[in-house]
């Protein structure tokens, strides 16, 4: 059994790149079905939230941006009741670039959270490492 409800909204990223699935399972287990791919889009003319620290590489602003792109999509979807109860798993790093970004609205949807890097995973890992978490 998995406490994650059925139609919940499943997002999988790192730095560079995200996964969208949905849980369709109808018995309260865990059956994940992609619904879309997350990547960066014009990096350079977004820029990250907030303050950066000047020693932060090209690639670490790059992830912070995506980080706040997500974000944004996340509130967009939120604002249209496109999901009622959200996952977000990332690798930790990630995971800390997205959370301050994270609009009320969304955050309140946030039922389940996992520190762990599991894009490029095969369905069945992310499911087992979901459930487990």
């Amino acid at each position: 059994m998995s406490d994650i409800p059925k139609d919940a909204l499943v997002v999988i990223i790192d730095g560079t790149q995200g996964t969208t699935y949905r849980n369709r399972s109808e018995d309260g287990g865990l059956k994940l079905r992609a619904t879309g791919d997350l990547e960066p889009k014009d990096l350079a003319d977004d820029g990250p939230a907030g303050s950066q620290p000047k020693e932060q590489s090209p690639g670490e602003i790059d992830e912070a941006t995506f980080a706040k792109q997500v974000a944004n999509h996340l509130y967009k979807r939120a604002q249209r009741g496109d999901f009622q109860h959200l996952v977000l798993a990332a690798d930790p790093q990630t995971l800390g670039q997205i959370r301050p970004s994270l609009h009320k609205e969304v955050t309140d949807r946030l039922i389940k959270e996992v520190p762990k890097t599991l894009t490029n995973s095969p369905i069945g890992d992310i499911e087992r490492s979901i459930g487990a978490a």
